[in-house]
């Protein structure tokens, strides 16, 4: 690859995954998209202090959401930061608290539904590239599938709390 996808090293990793891969899915709804692109954000707000604290970076489904950094302070380490979900049926949450877990939760080969990702489970047909991606997310990472997306939707309860109520000023559209 001779010119980087973006400033974040994981996403590039995970581009050159995509590319050797090929055109097939391996996490169920989710490709990379432009990064910092449009993910609608604009329709929440077209204040640019809202606008502008979002990196989006991906597809989460086949309907039109996103999924977005959300710069919640000025850390160099992109990967770090918490990451939303951009609903196209006008959710608007933290959906991971960091890049690390989001790779977790697409290891699940499910897309996301109401505030997170379900259960592990038995799915039918996976993803033509999931096991590759399981492979890669292991060898690269050291990390797995979530073993418990409910445990992970409780853990990041203050950070997405904290979300919320930055948030509440710019759009009324984001529940408590």
């Amino acid at each position: 690859m001779s010119e980087a996808y973006s400033p974040v090293p994981e996403l590039n990793l995970l581009r050159e995954f995509e590319d050797r891969l090929g055109p097939v899915f391996y996490s169920e709804g989710f490709e990379l998209s432009a990064y910092d692109g449009d993910a609608g954000l604009h329709t929440w707000s077209e204040d640019p202090a809202f606008v502008g604290r979002f990196i989006p970076f991906a597809k989460a489904n086949g309907s039109g959401s996103d999924y977005a950094f959300w710069r919640c302070d000025d850390r160099a380490e992109l990967a770090t930061l918490p990451v939303v979900f951009v609903g196209d049926e006008g959710d608007l949450y933290v959906i991971a608290r960091d890049l690390g877990e989001l790779f977790q939760l697409l290891a699940l080969d499910r897309e996301p539904v109401s505030e997170g990702f379900p259960e592990p489970g038995e799915v039918e047909e996976h993803s033509a590239g999931h096991a590759e991606f399981v492979a890669w997310l292991e060898t690269t990472f050291g990390l797995g599938p979530a073993k418990d997306p409910e445990a992970l939707r409780h853990a990041r309860a203050d950070l997405d709390d904290r979300f919320r109520a930055w948030a509440r000023p710019f759009t009324h559209a984001v529940d408590d």
